[in-house]
């Protein structure tokens, strides 16, 4: 397997890492816009790779690409014969990269999908365009092609989705509710307000208005942080409070999973919640481009940009984090004429990750699934032609491999 992956920040840097030790690909080409990000991605792996293989072709190269430059992508994909696209970048450069991918007669890979749009008039009662829409429109090309386009494929979405499959395989008759609830104890020692992640993509999740799905009703909106709830996170991290965030395994889920309802709650925190309401207040979530004085004249810059450059980068904030991440899905329906209640779980402390691989939890556990992922696609475990959730696959194959890869899944009866 030929793999090009875009984007060498935190997750991406975290996926060479990860992938480095394993045999099941044959190239492995890193691109950014900033060429530098994806020399220094290689250069922390290539060494030791380039000695454990020395006569082989180099696995890992580092190359610059515009993640918005379709046709520039498709030519690196066609040069490099590369036989997947993996994208680490933000959400603004799916839909570039997913036609790209598309174009070249590569399978493509993504952790985010194509963006929403809130209804226009009833934001927080009805849809308006849902995450990976766009995506799903192309889905007769991407069938006619061969190929596969495996979506939200990171850990929420993606490994929260394989645990919502397993659960429906294996451990329920009936299901009443698939609930993702993401919670930690991180802290960031010296700042009052750093994200674990990228700020660009945490403000679009939590500020969009929520879906939520209900058989009979399907999609529908709800206003952000609604319906507060306390849930207990395992293995020390306790109580934190959940509400609901837009994400994409409500818009996954119920397209391969029979459901009554499928939610997705964050806990956040009431500073956290209360930091980005100020953002949304004073207009500095905004995209769009605000006109502001520079030392040249007037400059057009986005507001939720300037935020992002005003924050520390959160892939170099690994050795001031101390704490654990919970990822996982709670899913409540009847087994055997019973009722069941299950919590299926996967926790990453700060402390272990950074010191195994360097990468700080919460993008060396959203790195991890891909990766898994891909060698499942590389064996044939994992196989498909057009536009697919980690839920429309066996999840028995990817639990095991997690396993195998060292990063144990837990579940516990609630």
């Amino acid at each position: 397997m030929r793999i090009l992956l875009i984007g060498a920040g935190g997750v991406g840097t975290a996926v060479t890492r990860i992938a480095a030790r394993r045999g099941f690909f044959e190239r492995l080409v890193v691109a950014d816009y900033d060429k530098s990000r994806a020399e220094a991605a290689v250069a922390a792996v290539a060494p030791a790779d380039a000695e454990a293989r020395p006569t082989a072709e180099v696995r890992f190269a580092a190359s610059r690409i515009d993640a918005s430059d379709e046709s520039a992508v498709t030519d690196l994909l066609v040069r490099e014969r590369c036989d997947v696209l993996l994208n680490a970048t933000d959400p603004r450069f799916v839909m570039p990269l997913f036609r790209a991918a598309l174009a070249a007669g590569a399978h493509y890979m993504d952790m985010a999908m194509s963006l929403s749009h809130p209804h226009p008039e009833r934001p927080y009662e009805a849809c308006g365009v849902k995450l990976g829409d766009e995506q799903f429109s192309l889905g007769e090309d991407w069938k006619n092609s061969g190929r596969l386009a495996l979506v939200g494929m990171g850990v929420e979405p993606g490994l929260s989705d394989v645990f919502a499959r397993y659960a429906a395989d294996e451990l329920f008759d009936s299901i009443e509710e698939i609930g993702v609830r993401d919670g930690a104890n991180l802290t960031v020692e010296g700042y009052d307000f750093a994200p674990s992640f990228s700020i660009w993509t945490t403000i679009e999740e939590c500020l969009n208005p929520p879906v939520i799905f209900e058989a009979g009703r399907g999609w529908f909106t709800t206003a952000p942080f609604s319906e507060p709830e306390v849930f207990d996170f395992p293995e020390g991290i306790g109580p934190v409070e959940c509400v609901n965030v837009e994400h994409e395994e409500v818009l996954l889920i119920p397209r391969w999973v029979e459901a009554d309802r499928v939610t997705f709650k964050y806990g956040l925190g009431t500073d956290f919640i209360n930091t980005l309401q100020v953002l949304h207040q004073v207009g500095l979530d905004r995209t769009d481009t605000v006109t502001v004085k520079g030392p040249e004249g007037p400059v057009q810059v986005s507001p939720r940009d300037v935020v992002a450059a005003c924050l520390p980068d959160p892939a170099t904030l690994g050795h001031l984090m101390r704490g654990k991440t919970c990822a996982g899905t709670w899913v409540k329906g009847t087994k055997e004429g019973r009722p069941r209640e299950v919590y299926l779980y996967h926790v990453v402390d700060n402390e272990w990750s950074m010191k195994e691989y360097g990468s700080q939890a919460v993008v060396w556990q959203t790195a991890l699934n891909p990766v898994v992922a891909l060698e499942l696609l590389s064996t044939g475990a994992w196989s498909g032609t057009g536009i697919a959730g980690p839920e429309a696959f066996d999840a028995r194959p990817f639990l095991d491999l997690l396993e195998e890869y060292g990063s144990p899944w837990g579940m516990r009866e609630q």
